[in-house]
């Protein structure tokens, strides 16, 4: 059985991924997530597989060496999928300290503690071991309005301490494979949408807004634009490159669906309206006139648009749902777990894991 070394798996995309992995390799598995749990990190993502006898949480901070070396030497690891990272862009701007702790030096820990556990003597690695770390479109700062794309030869440069802070570990990342060969492989992806998704993000703030009749804020004016990925399409991306990607190797993964971020706001209006029946009081609420234009972030990169050739080519992955079938499917998943945006709005989502965990 093949064990996984997944680092923030409570969160959006780490979650989504475990889901997807069970749901593809079931019991022929193993998942050790990692995770911290701060405001983005929620068990309550993953309620649907803790009672699996493959499935293990551990809680601890991926800059704490001793924790993560103890997960080492009491596991015999396969594979690392680093997702754990701090990642809104508004906080980093905020406190760039946090950034560049969990980003940059939880990542040197990961490597540190991923290569003392998989060298061999002569200075190889043991045969199957792989490290995925995942990073973002937005090392490569910004592109012109319809105008060329980022490439995995495009040269960095990161215009937000969140994007600087991915940028140092993806080099760190590129350094261990060079100087160790340490078996590693890189992807950067666009935009991830879909179930889970901290309220704190464009398109789940959006439709929690809307639907309770608040003003849906829009930087600037609102033509910012961005590529935007499924987040299951993501998932299957990184089971590929883990599977069938050359090591060493970087891989752009983006969606092939770019929209200003205008469009994404007034695509969410009309898509509740569409769905939401005639007598959900709810609906009321929803209305274009929620649209007001705030002052811009700072440093606001104008354009990200991924161009996954490579990936496609070497491996075969492609995005499969486009953004009109994907926001379809985000709503409605939204609007069946209102209960879940309540508990992650209200913060009684940190108390899941006191219930499961603390006291057992």
């Amino acid at each position: 059985m093949r064990t996984y070394l997944v680092t923030g798996g409570a969160g959006f995309i780490g979650s989504n991924y475990i889901h997807y992995m069970f749901d593809k390799y079931g019991d022929e598995i193993r998942i050790i997530n990692v995770d911290v749990l701060t405001y983005a990190g929620n068990l309550e993502n993953l309620k649907d597989v803790e009672g699996r006898s493959n499935y293990t949480f551990v809680r601890a901070d991926i800059t704490d060496k001793d924790a993560i070396a103890k997960i080492f030497a009491e596991n015999d690891i396969d594979r690392v999928v680093h997702f754990a990272a701090e990642s809104h862009v508004d906080r980093s701007i905020k406190n760039p300290e946090v950034f560049v702790n969990t980003n940059v030096l939880g990542t040197a820990v990961m490597l540190n503690c991923a290569k003392a556990a998989w060298e061999q003597p002569d200075g190889s690695f043991a045969e199957g071991k792989k490290f995925l770390h995942v990073s973002t479109d937005e090392v490569y700062g910004s592109l012109p309005e319809g105008n060329g794309y980022f490439y995995e030869t495009t040269p960095y440069s990161p215009h937000s301490p969140y994007s600087a802070s991915k940028a140092g570990s993806d080099m760190l990342v590129k350094a261990y494979m060079d100087t160790y060969h340490f078996p590693a492989n890189i992807t950067n992806c666009s935009n991830n949408y879909g179930p889970y998704q901290f309220p704190e993000k464009l398109i789940p703030l959006m439709i929690n807004n809307a639907l309770s009749g608040k003003h849906l804020p829009v930087y600037g004016d609102g033509k910012n634009v961005r590529d935007w990925l499924y987040v299951m399409d993501h998932a299957k991306a990184i089971d590929m490159v883990q599977e069938k990607g050359r090591l060493f190797e970087t891989y752009n993964v983006g969606g092939h669906n770019e929209k200003q971020n205008i469009e994404i706001v007034e695509t969410i209006i009309d898509t509740l309206l569409e769905i939401l029946p005639e007598n959900d009081p709810r609906r009321a609420n929803v209305s274009r006139d929620l649209i007001k234009y705030v002052e811009d972030r700072k440093g606001h990169d104008r354009r990200y648009a991924i161009a996954p050739d490579k990936i496609m080519a070497e491996i075969g992955w492609e995005p499969e749902t486009m953004f009109k079938d994907g926001i379809k499917l985000t709503i409605k998943w939204y609007l069946e777990h209102t209960d879940w945006m309540e508990n992650v709005t209200s913060g009684d989502y940190q108390k899941y894991y006191e219930d499961m965990y603390k006291n057992k």
